[in-house]
């Protein structure tokens, strides 16, 4: 926890007044792997000859470009996220970032990043810094930054910790607790006084793995140690503001999704429901946001073409009476920016390490609005316009990417200048229309060359695999629609299903 200077401090405390009445936002947002420049890190992709200064520009942008669209452009309040970096520095713990964001305020991210070699005062700030950096220098302000007491150590099955969670507030952050909790980042526990009420944020990213019954076992114990944790808090206050937010790698109906589970993580143990009255009558503590969204509008990621729920926002009971820190009904919503942070297809535009780095992360950030209690309301809980029950929604399928009309809008090579190199970030998410030469290369990957540039095509369809080697094999060029996406840095077209791939000459 780095308190900020007084005046600052109190001129952030005026605006959050003046601008929304007490009413302020949280947003949860996995951000996909955002490393810092000292070249130490656990993950080889994000090894110094792979991940550059530019790399680290761009995606702390990006992540500030994202989070400046919340509440017409003034920011969230309070920003949970997940995949920081864990420091893998010796210098643990770190030192107040506000030293050295205020010795670089006449500086932009851009300069300091663009300096070869870098200044040493520079290559020492975590990843944590620079986003703080990148938000400032976009208009939003400095905010409080709470991280875990967790320097760089190795999880109980050997792997070293290589990311962590952290909390950002425009609230000043009274309290932090570090929660280790079993082969998954540590849980981080922050108390912030809004306005003299306490609120206590949980930022959370257990054990990935959501179809893995060995998995969901890990999870088991991640949420254990969370429930353990809110129960102490229970005890002492039964109406106690708090909110859990974070990537738990469990979908909200979890047991259903996944038939063999005799329990989950999520449900079972930690107690997450979709019943708003069931918090009144005293059944439940917990209420899972996603249920605020229709069934069909459930998703803030996509695997294997379906659409998931990994991203979390779970709020307690306290948060539905009349008194202190309270949920405003029906603000849940998800941040998918078409155009900025979703391609085409609607899915979330996935960060790219590649020679062009660009994109945002393969999670939308999910946000909901909040307020301060009218002082002494005649009800205890506060009025509900369309109360969830969560019954039927609870067993409603995942729901599956369709493109729908896109193709209309398909861009053809044809049509662009001749030897257009397509590896650019303004082309990444757009859906193409590709007639060209195709062979067939190890392990049976389909690739095709465009403009003399060779790109891999992957389909999670087995169908349309097949057909596309079927295709190869027997034809001078293959038809496809497809869209340009990279995977681990390198350039490729994704055709989701066979019905993509178009009649060959």
């Amino acid at each position: 926890m780095f308190p900020l200077p007084r005046l600052l401090l109190f001129l952030l405390f005026i605006s959050v007044l003046t601008t929304r009445g007490w009413g302020f936002t949280i947003v949860a947002y996995n951000v996909e792997n955002l490393f810092d420049a000292d070249g130490m890190a656990s993950y080889e992709d994000y090894a110094p000859d792979k991940y550059t200064p530019r790399h680290l520009l761009v995606k702390a942008q990006n992540i500030a470009t994202v989070l400046s669209k919340v509440d017409a452009g003034r920011g969230p309040d309070v920003v949970i996220l997940n995949e920081i970096e864990l420091d893998q520095s010796p210098n643990f713990p770190l030192a107040d970032p506000n030293v050295w964001l205020d010795s670089v305020k006449n500086r932009t991210i851009e300069e300091i990043l663009s300096e070869s070699p870098l200044p040493t005062d520079a290559v020492s700030q975590p990843a944590e810094v620079w986003l703080l950096k990148a938000l400032e220098q976009a208009g939003l302000g400095r905010y409080h930054l709470a991280i875990p007491d967790e320097p760089p150590s190795s999880h109980e099955d050997g792997r070293p910790r290589s990311v962590k969670n952290a909390i950002l507030s425009r609230f000043p952050i009274t309290n932090v607790k570090t929660l280790p909790t079993s082969n998954a980042r540590a849980i981080l526990e922050a108390t912030v006084d809004v306005n003299g009420h306490p609120l206590t944020v949980f930022a959370n990213h257990w054990k990935s793995g959501a179809g893995s019954i060995d998995q969901e076992r890990i999870r088991m114990a991640n949420a254990r140690t969370l429930r353990d944790r809110l129960d102490e808090i229970f005890k002492k206050d039964a109406q106690a503001d708090v909110i859990i937010g974070g990537d738990l790698n469990s979908h909200y109906n979890q047991t259903l999704r996944y038939p063999s589970f005799k329990k989950s993580a999520i449900n079972e143990v930690l107690g997450s429901q979709g019943n708003e009255l069931a918090l009144e009558s005293g059944e439940a503590d917990l209420y899972n946001l996603w249920f605020e969204l229709p069934a069909d509008q459930r998703g803030s990621d996509v695997y294997q073409n379906e659409w998931g729920t990994l991203m979390h926002l779970i709020a307690s009971k306290g948060l539905y009476d009349t008194d202190g820190v309270q949920y405003k009904d029906g603000s849940f919503e998800v941040l998918a920016i078409p155009g900025l942070n979703a391609d085409a297809l609607g899915r979330p535009l996935r960060w790219s390490r590649g020679t062009n780095p660009s994109g945002f992360s393969d999670h939308f950030p999910i946000l909901a609005e909040f307020q301060i209690a009218k002082a002494k309301a005649p009800k205890k809980w506060m009025p509900l316009s369309k109360p969830s029950r969560g019954e039927s929604d609870l067993v409603a399928p995942a729901r599956q990417v369709s493109a729908k009309e896109i193709f209309a809008n398909a861009i053809n090579p044809v049509n662009e200048p001749p030897k257009t190199d397509f590896r650019k970030p303004k082309w990444l998410g757009k859906i193409f229309l590709i007639e060209a030469p195709a062979q067939i290369g190890k392990r049976g990957i389909v690739s095709v060359d465009l403009n003399g540039i060779t790109y891999n095509l992957f389909s999670p369809d087995k169908d349309a695999r097949d057909s596309l080697r079927e295709l190869a094999k027997n034809h001078s060029k293959i038809r496809f629609h497809a869209q340009l996406n990279t995977f681990k840095g390198e350039w490729q077209f994704f055709l989701p299903k066979a019905d993509w791939i178009l009649k060959s000459d």
